[in-house]
């Protein structure tokens, strides 16, 4: 982080990724639907991806959207995922468990973060759904976790700001707090300047028309909520680089 600060994107696909290192992220949260808040991605686009970047890729393990409450087989699963993803280049994984109310599950991180080592391990926002912030970052801190990625508890930063601020206060560089949620080229500096935090955590995206020329418009792919059939997001360079030159203003 020789420029003072570190601007990692979420993505959940190849041309995403390249647009991120384009516009001068410093690092890649690989995931898939991020409509979801981002889940595990396919090995198949972690190797794409490898192929297309430099900048380090710390790949999501997440067997679904909804909680972060986990039973025995989606543990199973997650343990797999994270020996897959190991053998396939990932730089560092992204993971969270809590228990029932509301607490981290540090047995169960402790667990994930042995079947992960080597690797770095970020512990994403399951933060935002604890009980108790200041205990829990505690916990994360004691079991060994590079990072937190946080919104403070709240809809988005910007609202969550003061708890981000204290909880980077709380740190004193223990772990790295990384805001993230809702970060625009609009609210940058504020929450940079508002936090003391050194990284942030963003998508940058932007909407990308299909190029599909026949279009049923009587049939959608997913639920009632679902998004535009005929519409991407995607990784926008020029958003990536208008952040990138914001944060280098601001720190």
């Amino acid at each position: 982080m020789s420029e003072g600060f570190l601007m990692e994107v979420c993505v959940d696909s190849v041309e995403s990724a390249i647009n991120a290192e384009r516009g001068g992220a410093g690092r890649i949260e690989l995931c898939s639907s991020l409509l979801e808040g981002g889940i595990t991605p396919s090995v198949g686009l972690l190797q794409v991806v490898k192929q297309y970047v430099r900048i380090p890729v710390y790949v999501m393990i997440r067997p679904r959207g909804g909680d972060f409450l986990y039973s025995d087989r989606e543990v199973e699963v997650m343990r797999k995922d994270i020996e897959m993803m190991k053998n396939y280049g990932a730089d560092g994984l992204v993971l969270g468990c809590l228990t029932e109310d509301g607490r981290v599950d540090a047995e169960l991180c402790m667990e994930l973060l042995a079947a992960s080592r080597p690797l770095p391990v970020t512990f994403h926002r399951a933060f935002d759904m604890v009980h108790d912030p200041v205990v829990a970052l505690e916990t994360v801190i004691s079991l060994g976790f590079e990072r937190v990625l946080t919104s403070g508890l709240d809809s988005s930063v910007l609202e969550g700001l003061p708890l981000i601020k204290r909880l980077v206060e709380q740190a004193k560089g223990r772990i790295v707090i990384m805001p993230g949620g809702g970060i625009t080229e609009r609210n940058l500096q504020r929450i940079l300047e508002g936090s003391g935090a050194q990284e942030f955590h963003c998508s940058a995206r932007s909407s990308k028309e299909s190029t599909m020329k026949f279009r049923n418009s009587s049939v959608n792919m997913g639920a009632a909520l679902s998004v535009p059939e005929y519409s991407l997001k995607v990784a926008d360079v020029t958003k990536v680089r208008t952040l990138n030159a914001i944060a280098k203003n601001t720190l």
